[in-house]
């Protein structure tokens, strides 16, 4: 069974992911990209859709135990497996304690137990490092501290999403008949396991027994290989080790934020870095699919494509703390992504800039807790959302202004963008939350829409470029007077989510961010207090919009959800500007306790639950956590300021 969402620490070579819980089982990883099928898929499923578990044979007490202890069946009296068929993995016990090797994506996770404690180095070296080759591996080190202590290693693979069973054999090198490696081939697919210590098949399952003592370093290494060419090269786990800590220290060094809750921005700035697909500067929305929104409910959609909607912010976060190549790379992603039919923009590509990404369910596949159906693609790319189309300004306005080099492509896709809202910015559409029921009038869309012609208006008015400025400040003027006539509630005093709707919208939030209109606003201010009364939950987080419980809602799904983690770090940003600063900074500060113990959020959280919801760790939560954190730290809202 797969663990609590919050549960799994991220591991990851910047065009894969894994997913590795406190027991020490690998229970997601889609290989060779973060889009591929899965080889591990027990995330979604169960234990026989594939996972690679490595942990103490012994129990792990809850409390300390004294030894000595009766031997566990298995084991004879010296302490050393005897050769007996296994019936399990290792036992599924959580780690002692569990933390990243500084700031880097290296994970070690601790078990102390009666005989000893060991330590287990789990980490995916980055591909572009001279050290290593194109293909991925995933490298575990485990690690004696003190002490004896008998492991097991347990790994069953299943491709294509835990469908297929790959075929695993032993194959030796020619040249040293003692290296013997394991192959797993389905396909187009092979996976090759090297291992210090000798490995066996029983169950369709691959296991190997061992010690560790204190001192003592064993290590194996997981590597993908398309099926049609020759064996991969076996890693050296330990200088595999030392490049990737110092590629990652390296990294996280240039950094420029420091002001108070450093920890906490750059840990969500390398989750940013290990969710970036490193050939193209695409950014993964998450790399898992299908964690639902509501546990035991249907909303759950894959998400490991990169959102456009997703460029304003992170080219933000990105450059505010000094990255400016990401950025760069980000900005060009974009605008190979949209290039040559900017008039059908989508609201996301794939991470390559992929247009074609076609929804369709995993049948076999029970989903994660019994939350079907389990999704692929995702059908959303083709709906029309407005607002994209005023945040790909906004990101190439802010790539301009932050002085990265000039683009001319860049402003004649904008001019192409801004024609094409001249003549649609008033039809209706599905909205920033991708809704699945009927098109409306949403006024986060027509907002971003006034965003998109007044950024290009400043462009033209602060460059040599040329464009029909009067014309453009009258569609600005026309856009801004028909949001406040038809999307504001008088009664209320509150923008509502759309024109004629009675309900509210978190996205109203970022009225003042982008400038519609100014925080002293009585009408933001009204909106902002309307979101507090109408759409807090009662431990203070935000949801998006009301839902209908078990019925169809707004949004033509029925269920709940939990509350969209990146709402309420906008609402603790307009509680800031508004100057309420220390009511902002205690909600940024509650967000930030429920970070996991290696710091990583997801999309939402469930205040019923008390636990975290959706894809995991999630893009969309960390970009604005940074931007959050950068914001009270001008405005003297953090400890120490």
């Amino acid at each position: 069974m797969a663990a609590r969402i919050e549960d799994y620490a991220l591991i990851g070579d910047m065009q894969t992911a894994a997913l590795v819980s406190r027991d020490g089982s690998v229970d997601w990883l889609c290989l060779p990209r973060f889009d591929s099928p899965a080889v591990f898929a027990g995330l979604l499923g169960t234990d026989e859709h594939g996972f690679w578990r490595i942990g103490p044979a012994d129990p792990v007490p809850e409390q300390p135990v004294v030894p000595p202890l009766p031997l566990p069946t298995g084991f004879d009296s010296t302490g050393e497996f005897r050769a007996l068929p296994p019936t399990a993995a290792a036992p599924a016990q959580p780690a002692t304690r569990r933390r990243y090797r500084g700031d880097s994506l290296i994970l070690e996770q601790e078990w102390d137990t009666p005989r000893g404690t060991v330590r287990v180095i789990d980490f995916m070296p980055p591909r572009g490092l001279p050290e290593r080759g194109a293909v991925p591996q995933m490298i575990r080190i485990v690690e004696g501290v003190s002490g004896r202590v008998r492991m097991r290693s347990a790994l069953r693979m299943r491709f294509s999403y835990g469908r297929i069973v790959p075929w695993v054999h032993k194959v030796e090198d020619p040249a040293n008949p003692e290296n013997v490696r394991t192959v797993a081939v389905a396909g187009p697919d092979s996976v090759w396991l090297d291992g210090e210590a000798e490995t066996y098949g029983r169950n369709l399952t691959t296991y190997a027994d061992f010690t560790v003592q204190a001192g003592q370093r064993i290590a194996f290494a997981l590597t993908w290989q398309p099926s049609h060419l020759g064996p991969p090269d076996q890693p050296d786990a330990e200088e595999a080790l030392t490049a990737t800590e110092e590629f990652w220290l390296d990294w996280a060094s240039q950094c420029t934020y420091q002001g108070p809750y450093r920890e906490a921005v750059v840990r969500s700035l390398i989750t940013l870095k290990g969710l970036t697909y490193a050939p193209t500067g695409g950014i993964v929305a998450a790399p898992t699919t299908s964690l639902p929104e509501d546990i035991g409910g249907v909303r759950n959609w894959d998400y490991r494509f990169t959102w456009l909607r997703d460029a304003t912010i992170t080219l933000s976060s990105l450059l505010r703390t000094g990255y400016r190549d990401e950025a760069r790379a980000w900005r060009e992603w974009l605008l190979r992504a949209v290039a040559g039919d900017p008039e059908n923009l989508q609201i996301m590509y794939g991470i390559a800039g992929e247009r074609e990404l076609t929804e369709a369910t995993l049948d076999w596949l029970p989903g994660y807790e019994g939350s079907g159906p389990v999704r692929i693609g995702n059908g959303a790319a083709e709906q029309l959302q407005l607002d994209v189309y005023g945040e790909v300004v906004e990101a190439l306005h802010l790539a301009h202004m932050t002085g990265l080099a000039r683009n001319d492509h860049a402003f004649l896709l904008q001019l192409r963008l801004i024609g094409y809202l001249e003549q649609h910015w008033r039809d209706p559409d599905e909205g920033i939350w991708e809704v699945r029921g009927p098109r409306r009038h949403f006024v986060h869309s027509k907002v971003m829409a006034w965003v998109a012609v007044d950024r290009t208006i400043r462009m033209i008015e602060e460059t040599p470029h040329e464009g029909p400025l009067e014309r453009w400040r009258q569609l600005r003027d026309d856009i801004h007077e028909d949001v406040c006539e038809n999307g504001f509630d008088r009664e209320r005093n509150t923008f509502t989510q759309s024109y004629g709707s009675k309900e509210l919208d978190a996205s109203l939030l970022l009225i003042p961010q982008v400038g519609f209109l100014p925080p002293d606003d009585k009408r933001v201010i009204g909106t902002i207090e309307a979101i507090q009364r109408e759409l807090l939950t009662p431990d203070g987080f935000v949801l998006r919009y009301p839902t209908s419980g078990g019925e169809e809602g707004l949004d033509g799904l029925p269920g709940d959800e939990g509350a969209f983690l990146a709402c309420s770090f906008w609402l603790a940003d307009d509680l800031a500007m508004i100057g309420r600063v220390a009511e902002a900074r205690q909600l940024f500060e509650k967000l930030l306790s429920i970070r996991n113990d290696v710091g990583l959020l997801a999309e939402e959280w469930d205040p019923r639950l008390q636990r975290q919801v959706g894809n995991f760790p999630q893009a969309f939560s960390h970009v604005p956590l940074i931007d959050t954190a950068l914001r009270l730290n001008a405005c003297g809202g953090l400890p120490g300021m």
